[in-house]
Parts: C-alpha cells; sequence; structure tokens
C-alpha cells in the first residue's frame, strides 16, 4: 500500500487525503490542531461555478475568461479552464458529502454576485460556506478514519522536508508533546499549510498560516512563484486580535461603498466605475479605497432587514459583537487588510513542484489566480488542486519499489541543532523579531509601494537574518516559533525581492515608480535560493503554465 504524507488539514488538504484514501492509498494527515480551527472555516462568501439552468447568459467559457481577465493574463489558461469546468463537479461531490447550500424557493442552489464576474455564478452557504464544507469533509474524513485509511496526527508541525538529490521522501515533523522530532516516511507529500498571513501580522486569515513550511522548503531547493501578489480585501474591521473579514457578499446583496465630503456622502467607486463598481475586481477597490484618503464606509442598511437576516447574519454578528453596530441601521467603517497570497510554490499542472515526490496544494500553492484572485474562487482551487494532486500520485504508480536512500546524517543533525537552540536562552525574544517584521512588511509592501520603501524593506530582514542564528531558545513560547523564524524571514525576503524585480504594476502588485503594466513582463515570476542568494526569472517557457 502506497503511503501517502498531507501536512495541513484544512479544505485543500482534506481533499487530497480522502481522494488518496479512495484510490486504496493510505494517508497520515498532519496538522497543529484540529481541521476545525483550520483557516478554511473563515471561508465566507462562497464557491463559483456555472450550473445548469444558471444565470441567464452564464457559461463555462466566461467564467474562465473572468478568471484570467481577473489575473491579468498570467495565469496559464489550461489550469484555469481545468479548474472551471470541474467545478459543477465539486458542488456535486461537497453536496454528496453533506454540504448544505443555500437554496432559491424553487429549489436550486442559490448563487450570488462577487467582485470581477460578469455573471452571478458564487454558490454559497449563507456566510459561512467555509464552515459547511469542512464540516462535510471533517465528516468524509473520519469514515476513512474508521476504515484504517486516514490517520490523524494532530499537535505535530511540519520542520523540514526529507529531501536527496531532488527528490522528496517524507519530512521531520515537530511533536509538541514530546518537544522532538519525528521522521516520516512517504512515497509522496503534499503540503497543504495556507498562505503566509503571520509576516504580515494582523490580517482577515489565521495566525497559524504563517508561511514557514513555504520558507524552510524554498531553502531546501523548492521553486517559489509570484509571491508579489498579495491580495487585500478591501473590505474589514480591526479586532483587538485580526482584521475580521466583511465579505464580498455584502457588496454582492447590493451594498454600497462611500466616504464624506463636507457632510456629503460620495459613492466613489459608482461615480468612477458605474452601477458595478463597488464589484470590481478586490486589487481595483482597495486601490481607490486607499488613494480615497478618508474613512471609507459600506452601507447596507438599505436593504430589507429581512435579506440581511437570511443571506448577511454573520456580517451582522461580527459587526455587533467587535465594533457594537447595527449594519441594518448604520454604515460600517472598512478599511483593506492582507487577505489572500497568489503567490506560492510554484506547481506543474499535476501539483508537483520542482522536486519530484512533493507537491503542493490550496493557498500555499500558485497556479490558478495570476495576479489577482476572484472571490469564489479560492474555495475551488482548494478543493480542485487537492483532488488534482491525489489524482497525479494515483497515475504515477509505477509498481517500482521505491528505495530510500539513507537521511540518518541529515535527521541527526537537525535533532542536534534543535536540542542545541533549545539548551541556551537569548534576551532577544523571537516573538519581538516576528512582530518588527510584521510591521516592516505593512509599511514596506503596502498597497502601493516603490523601489525605495522595498530596498529598506529588504535591508531591515536583511538584519533579522543576520542575528537569526544568534536567537536561542524563548521559553515564553513553544519551540515551533524558535525553529520557524529562519524559514518565515527567508520568505519574507523573498517576497520583497519578487515585489522589487517587477518593475511594473500588474493586478495586486502596484508600484508607484512603475504605474503601468508592461508586456514584457507578462510572464510569472519565479524566485529559486541558492546558499543565501535570491535569483528572480520571469516564466517565458511557461515551465509552470499550460
Amino acid at each position: 500500500m502506497r503511503e501517502i504524507l498531507v501536512i495541513g488539514s484544512g479544505i485543500a488538504g482534506m481533499t487530497a487525503a480522502i481522494m488518496c484514501a479512495e484510490q486504496g492509498m493510505h494517508v497520515t494527515l498532519v496538522s497543529p490542531f484540529p481541521s476545525e480551527r483550520s483557516q478554511s472555516v473563515m471561508a465566507a462568501g462562497g464557491i463559483n461555478a456555472v450550473l445548469k439552468n444558471n444565470d441567464q447568459g452564464d457559461s463555462v467559457e466566461s467564467h474562465i475568461e473572468d478568471t484570467i481577465n481577473g489575473g491579468c493574463g498570467i495565469a496559464g489558461r489550461d489550469s484555469v479552464e481545468g479548474l472551471c469546468r470541474g467545478a459543477e463537479d465539486i458542488i456535486g461531490i461537497l453536496e454528496k458529502c453533506g454540504a448544505v447550500f443555500t437554496r432559491t424557493p424553487g429549489g436550486k442552489i442559490a448563487t450570488r454576485n462577487f467582485g470581477g464576474q460578469s455573471h452571478k455564478r458564487t454558490c454559497y452557504c449563507g456566510t459561512s460556506t467555509g464552515k459547511q464544507i469542512v464540516t462535510a469533509l471533517v465528516m468524509e474524513t473520519r469514515r476513512f478514519e474508521s476504515q484504517g485509511l486516514i490517520e490523524r496526527k494532530l499537535w505535530h508541525d511540519f520542520h523540514s522536508a526529507l529531501i536527496k538529490d531532488g527528490v522528496c521522501y517524507g519530512a521531520l515533523l515537530y511533536d509538541e508533546a514530546s518537544r522532538s522530532l519525528e521522521p516520516i516516511y512517504a512515497d509522496a507529500v503534499i503540503v497543504a499549510t495556507g498562505g503566509q498571513n503571520a509576516i504580515f501580522g494582523k490580517t482577515t486569515g489565521s495566525t497559524q498560516c504563517d508561511g514557514y513550511t513555504a520558507g524552510r522548503l524554498f531553502m531546501q531547493g523548492a521553486e517559489l512563484k509570484n509571491l508579489e501578489f498579495i491580495q487585500y480585501h478591501p473590505t474589514t474591521i480591526e479586532t483587538p486580535q485580526k482584521r475580521m473579514l466583511v465579505s464580498e457578499a455584502a457588496r454582492g446583496e447590493g451594498g454600497r461603498l462611500f466616504y464624506i465630503n463636507d457632510g456629503e456622502r460620495i459613492y466613489f467607486m459608482e461615480d468612477k466605475y458605474g452601477s458595478r463598481g463597488n464589484l470590481m475586481t478586490r486589487d481595483v477597490v482597495s486601490r481607490e479605497i486607499y488613494e480615497a484618503g478618508s474613512q471609507v464606509y459600506l452601507d447596507v442598511s438599505f436593504l430589507d432587514s429581512k435579506l440581511i437576516d437570511e443571506r448577511l447574519p454573520e456580517i451582522k454578528d461580527i459587526c455587533s459583537k467587535y465594533i457594537g453596530l447595527d449594519i441594518s441601521k448604520e454604515p460600517v467603517p472598512v478599511s483593506p487588510s492582507v487577505h489572500f497570497f497568489m503567490g506560492g510554490l510554484a506547481v506543474h499542472d499535476d501539483h508537483q513542484t520542482n522536486i519530484r515526490n512533493l507537491y503542493a496544494v490550496g493557498e500555499c500553492a500558485s497556479k490558478y489566480h495570476g495576479a489577482n484572485r476572484l472571490g469564489g474562487n479560492s474555495l475551488l482551487a482548494a478543493i480542485y488542486s487537492g483532488a488534482t494532486a491525489a489524482e497525479a500520485i494515483n497515475k504515477a504508480e509505477t509498481g517500482e519499489e521505491i528505495i530510500r536512500p539513507d537521511l540518518k546524517d541529515y535527521i541527526d543533525a537537525e535533532v542536534s541543532a534543535l536540542e542545541k537552540s533549545m539548551a541556551s536562552m537569548s534576551s532577544f525574544p523571537v516573538m519581538y523579531v516576528r512582530d518588527m517584521l510584521a510591521e516592516n512588511m505593512n509599511r514596506d509592501l503596502g498597497i502601493v509601494r516603490d523601489e525605495e520603501s522595498l530596498d529598506q524593506g529588504i535591508k531591515e530582514i536583511d538584519y533579522y537574518l543576520s542575528i537569526c542564528d544568534q536567537i536561542k531558545y524563548d521559553s515564553s513560547v513553544l519551540p515551533y516559533f524558535n525553529y520557524s523564524l529562519k524559514g518565515i524571514l527567508v520568505l519574507a525576503r523573498a517576497v520583497m525581492t519578487s515585489a522589487k524585480e517587477r518593475r511594473e504594476s500588474r493586478g495586486a502588485h502596484y508600484r508607484s515608480d512603475f504605474p503601468n503594466a508592461d508586456d514584457n513582463q507578462a510572464y510569472s515570476s519565479i524566485i529559486s535560493y541558492d546558499d543565501g542568494k535570491y535569483n528572480v526569472r520571469l516564466d517565458k517557457e511557461n515551465a509552470y503554465e499550460s
């Protein structure tokens, strides 16, 4: 029986695990927390799919064009076609697993408008679509657990991959209970660890998603792609712990953005872009809010209160709980926040990285969204990518016995390094460095950036890297936060470097010193790591796109 190791148990990871188990493979599903605590549960708005008897005039071809255009032309057409054509089947699979979609009075799955889309095609479960899908997949995962095909390993963190000569043979995991490293060998490793929220501090996402896995794999030879494209969600509210998302569903139901000038409401998006201005792509709306220079509000109070209660209940609850505001009576003060990462591990059509037997799925993989993701495509891509990787692994079975190399020296060295770091303490807390990194990333790599700010950001990250190895064990936090610091800093440096090297404005990457798109740069960017050197190239040979 083939052994598959899946790192991360959100929607993408569970999908990959389920699909591998369905093919008779044994899966070890690893995560520091249960799936119910994954970032996936935060996905509110919906999942895109063109269904039969859809909105008049919609088609899969239209979904494909909207996705490619939203991504500013740098997502591979074949990949996007596969994603969009597989969407209806995915909705069917989710329903069979128990996901409960909102229905129209006639019994059809209800859809809503989402930004950047020419038709109403976002299927939803109220404003808790992610929770519904996670719940359905958890139950399906448990079914395979009862059959012995999926084994969960909770309270374990990724430490590093077991790689030799460009082939992955498994991973080293950090066991939080024993505070030790444990090697797990596998015929294939699927990484599903989400985005890079923690390097920006307070975002709409979970700080569990810190980018360390991508950073460490990058240091081990995996290439990264399109890191400069970071999506800001235009409508969020601040809380002491994080930014809370005011879902695009609010604008999909008719919500309007405005600011106040001399006592008058200025509906700036409608003034500039017409009746659908509030549903422009997220990069456009975020930049317009940034340029407004005033407090911006999102108003849904004019909508029928019954509609708000039925279709926007979570938004109403969030605003009531965190800022004491009733959205049926008052407009919501909103501002943009880091929300999604189009960049991540570079993967081929089968979701394999440039390292053999190492796959990446979900938000940690860069594949379908180009320079800017459409709302509703993230859940779709999470499920589709997990299923695609599982299918590829199943087809790749050759029947040949895999001869694993001797990796004892590598494992012993990593164990020794971890024990050494825990043996002494530092007066320079690791969390202080992480907080300073987040402050620098938000300042120097914001919605609008330029050469000067990026150079400053790189300079400061280089300083943190220069002292990183001098920082020993910080007893106030779990050892994971100590050993993960360097990988996170290396990833942050790669993000800054990628943003500096793309000297144009495209999608979510806006350079005030290069405000226009450049056709000569209409390609994905690939960055590799070689002994402390960060090498960026444009993917003109389409090595990762089709």
